[in-house]
């Protein structure tokens, strides 16, 4: 029924202060009253101290206790979209009819970190200590390994970029609001080969959130924006041969025949289109997970938009930019706003709502119909929301 957004940039407050702010902006967006609200979820922060870890009861209280139940949880890059998970489940169960779901962070400078302390049965903590692997340092194993399985290039990553700085120029909550071009990139420093600085999201502040309701409920108040029809939060299938972040080896297959599954990344999406009754070729636009440039090409071809190996040429023709056939990352993706990682899913949930109600202004997507968002989290979690006018 409603969505708001808290700019995302680096603004020195409290995660709170975002996420208020966008909560407050949902309900006045959706017509209602903080008071009107049954049920809360939050995406949790980890870095934020006590209140993040609880982040559904800290919203609550900043809003103002009124007695609405209320949930917390935390799945890295994917909490956002476990939230809207709990939340829409508790609806379709018939126990609330209208929800807030709200995640915002604050980030630190630079790249993340492990949180502290000694945890050497923690695999986030052992692949910073052993590994000295940063984020970008997996990013770029991702990168090299689509070099050498598909033949694609720096200066295709590079084109990613351009494509998503277009589009983040249009959109006034993005960080980043400047166009760039494929030199730029490419000139700008390298951090872990072959990445450019430029090729890698930040670390961003900012909120986001959304007021889900029962079509019955929105029916009775004022309508609806759009009807979530699947959120799928599906784990890997053993065994699991791709590297996913923060490991650094995959299951063995030395005992084991070849999977004749779904890697994880395209499981998720296909739960989704599963759920929803609908296939990639029902999409009008999609919202992937583009922690790198090189990353958004793969995610292309996970969420089943292209064959694998084709998502290079669907860029070079500009089929997944502004007025092409299926543009990728409207919004301008990650590589415009930075991770605030509760807020990213629920944040790419905005923009569907607001590509399909027709609200999304210099960067609308003709005649949207279905709009599907992809994300990841650490251990095994990820997430694919489809919603449809």
């Amino acid at each position: 029924m409603g969505t708001g957004m808290h700019p995302w940039g680096k603004w020195g407050r409290p995660f709170l202060d975002y996420g208020v702010a966008a909560a407050r902006e949902a309900l006045k967006d959706a017509g209602l009253a903080w008071t009107d609200v049954q049920f809360v979820v939050g995406a949790d922060t980890i870095r934020n101290g006590y209140p993040g870890f609880v982040s559904g009861a800290s919203y609550a209280k900043a809003l103002g206790w009124s007695g609405a139940r209320v949930a917390s949880c935390y799945a890295a890059c994917a909490s956002g979209a476990q939230a809207l998970d709990i939340a829409r489940t508790r609806i379709l169960a018939g126990l609330c009819d209208v929800a807030l779901v709200v995640g915002a962070d604050a980030t630190p400078k630079g790249f993340f970190k492990p949180v502290g302390g000694d945890r050497p049965d923690d695999p986030d903590w052992l692949r910073f200590r052993l590994l000295g692997a940063t984020n970008p340092a997996y990013f770029a194993l991702y990168a090299r390994r689509r070099m050498a399985v598909h033949g694609s290039t720096p200066e295709d990553f590079a084109a990613v970029k351009v494509k998503n700085a277009l589009a983040g120029s249009l959109n006034p909550l993005a960080r980043y609001r400047e166009r760039v071009t494929a030199e730029q990139v490419l000139a700008s420093p390298m951090v872990a080969d072959p990445l450019h600085l430029m090729d890698i999201c930040a670390t961003s502040d900012g909120g986001a959130a959304v007021v889900l309701a029962s079509e019955r409920y929105a029916r009775r108040h004022g309508g609806t924006r759009v009807r979530l029809a699947a959120v799928s939060t599906v784990t890997p299938t053993f065994p699991n041969t791709v590297l996913e972040l923060p490991d650094f080896a995959t299951d063995s297959r030395v005992t084991d025949p070849p999977p004749g599954h779904l890697p994880f990344r395209a499981a998720i999406a296909h739960a989704a289109y599963e759920e929803a009754g609908l296939g990639p070729q029902d999409v009008s636009l999609a919202e992937v997970y583009d922690l790198s440039t090189a990353l958004e090409l793969d995610w292309m071809e996970d969420v089943g938009l292209c064959p694998p190996g084709e998502a290079d040429k669907l860029l070079r023709d500009g089929q997944t930019a502004l007025g092409g056939r299926i543009p990728v990352n409207p919004s301008g993706g990650l590589a415009s706003f930075g991770e605030a990682i509760p807020a990213q899913a629920i944040a790419q949930l905005c923009e569907l709502t607001a590509q399909l109600s027709g609200r999304a202004g210099a960067r609308q997507v003709e005649n949207a119909r279905v709009g599907l968002a992809a994300n990841q989290g650490l251990f095994g979690h990820g997430s694919a929301i489809i919603a449809t006018r």
